[in-house]
């Protein structure tokens, strides 16, 4: 039995490793301004409970993949280099969609409330919140975090505190950023707002050609010369 007291600085070093390793890729806070451009002007009411079911979402997806996606991939058959190939060509062309937007939020100010909750899950947490680089990182995490605590396998216990306490961290990040991105819209104007999220439809169409490129730089080292 593994005691926890005795590994406190090991375990937080784990749960800094997984929030640092994450939140660069993640991106709570440049996602919420793509997020808010996507909704539009919205209740608080109907933010908030899109907040919480994206974050809810995101945790779900991040946790998976970094305990079993490693494992889900061996199972059918996929490499981590397909994954980011596909993925990254639905994170450019989102990034190519909101780029071309025409206005503001143009394209969720035309749907109702029941739709828009129905897009939490996509595109709202996948691809836009938890993309193919982030569920990329969680994977290789998940199969290395075991080494880095000594422990036996992903199920011991440190393992497992560390891998939810740091996507729980993120999580609530994104949370909070969700909740409260129409303040910051407000905070820069109309013009700012368009201005910043042009900056990161492009920023968002280039990560995605770039998973790519090294989905597919992965995939030709493979081949044989």
């Amino acid at each position: 039995m593994i005691d926890l007291r005795d590994d406190a600085v090991e375990l937080t070093k784990a749960i800094v490793l997984v929030v640092a390793a994450l939140f660069p890729i993640v991106n709570p806070i440049g996602s919420a301004a793509i997020f808010s451009d996507m909704t539009g002007p919205i209740s608080e009411k109907l933010r908030d409970l899109l907040a919480r079911k994206i974050s809810t979402f995101s945790f779900l997806l991040l946790i998976g993949s970094l305990l079993f996606g490693a494992k889900i991939l061996t199972f059918f058959g996929v490499t981590l280099y397909a994954v980011q190939i596909g993925g990254g060509l639905v994170v450019a062309a989102t990034g190519w969609s909101l780029l071309n937007q025409t206005g503001v939020g143009a394209t969720a100010r035309s749907t109702t409330e029941n739709d828009i909750l129905a897009n939490a899950f996509y595109p709202y947490t996948l691809p836009v919140t938890v993309g193919p680089g982030s569920i990329s990182v969680a994977i290789t995490l998940g199969a290395n975090l075991p080494a880095e605590l000594h422990a036996p396998s992903f199920l011991a216990p440190i393992v497992l505190i560390a891998s939810f306490t740091g996507v729980l961290l993120i999580c609530a990040v994104v949370y909070g950023c969700y909740r409260y991105a129409d303040a910051g819209e407000r905070l820069l104007g109309p013009t700012g707002t368009s201005v910043l999220m042009r900056l990161l439809s492009f920023i968002l169409l280039c990560i995605g050609v770039q998973i790519m490129a090294n989905g597919i730089r992965a995939y030709l080292a493979l081949m044989p010369k």
